[in-house]
């Protein structure tokens, strides 16, 4: 049987458990604003939905994480603040730049967690089921943020290229670092 390279699988774990990580914050940003700023009782609901499951995700990479005895990225305390400005940030422009926080993010996702699918071997089954799972999550969450008014339209766009780029970049160091 073909083995997963072991460097590559701790790689997978420690940038899967800080992404997820990193969309809770991102809602809990999001949550923020609109608890003290922004009104809108769906759209709180809605985000409250899509947090458990990050949720869910987090506590299954966290364990990975103990049970493997891999070392988290180093960078989660910057990555919780920037996942914090940013959900209240997009959320402080409005439901659309909300919404198209989590299509974007969603979207690097879903592509990241493809790849690792495609490099999972058979003696990371487990793994590679979860990973699969919580990509049909994310998928989820894209097409809900879509329903709920994410535009790339206008200036838009430019929000959508500098939320994509930024959560490439983390992504690459996290598996680094």
């Amino acid at each position: 049987m073909i083995k997963t390279n072991k460097k590559k699988i701790e790689e997978f774990i420690r940038v899967d458990h800080a992404g997820e990580r990193g969309a809770i914050k991102i809602y809990e940003g999001q949550l923020l604003a609109l608890n003290t700023f922004i009104k809108n009782d769906e759209l709180k609901k809605t985000i409250e939905e899509m947090k458990k499951h990050e949720k869910e995700h987090f506590e299954y990479f966290e364990n990975e994480i103990k049970k493997r005895n891999i070392k988290p990225t180093k960078l989660l305390p910057l990555w919780d603040l920037l996942g914090i400005g940013l959900g209240f940030g997009t959320t402080i422009l409005g439901k659309k730049a909300a919404m198209l926080c989590t299509a974007s993010v969603e979207e690097v996702i879903q592509e990241h967690y493809a790849d690792q699918i495609r490099q999972l071997e058979a003696d990371e089954k487990k793994l590679k089921d979860k990973i699969t799972k919580f990509r049909d999550d994310e998928l989820d969450h894209k097409n809900i943020a879509y329903e709920e008014g994410a535009t790339k339209e206008g200036p838009y766009s430019i929000l959508d290229r500098v939320i994509k780029t930024t959560s490439k970049i983390a992504i690459r160091i996290s598996e680094k670092i």
